[in-house]
């Protein structure tokens, strides 16, 4: 049975000391930001995790941090929109995208 992702939280690294994350396509054109902030911290671990195992969130990665959002990627799924960190993850799966991935520490 897979983790809730309140379990798979607990297990990834801290992000105490990252302030957001910036998310670039390969050309370098800025994508979004993920801040530490209430109600996107789940996320930011994630990402976190991601970049620091895979470095950039390509296909591998992609599977990887759905496997880790966990019940939220079967949400996320049936409502598009609802979670773009999630769409995100979904996108580069569908295309095989590699997206780059900058720490911005405090």
């Amino acid at each position: 049975m897979s983790q809730l992702f309140k379990e798979v939280l607990n297990a990834l690294p801290d992000i105490d000391h990252v302030i957001k994350i910036k998310i670039y396509d390969v050309d370098g054109n800025f994508v979004d930001d993920i801040e530490n902030l209430r109600g996107s911290q789940g996320s930011l671990k994630v990402y976190f995790y991601l970049y620091k195992n895979f470095k950039e969130i390509n296909l591998e990665a992609a599977q990887k941090g759905l496997e880790l959002f966990s019940e939220h990627t079967a949400e996320a799924k049936k409502y598009p929109g609802n979670h773009p960190n999630i769409d995100r993850l979904i996108d580069i799966v569908q295309t095989n995208k590699t997206l780059r991935i900058e720490i911005i520490l405090r």
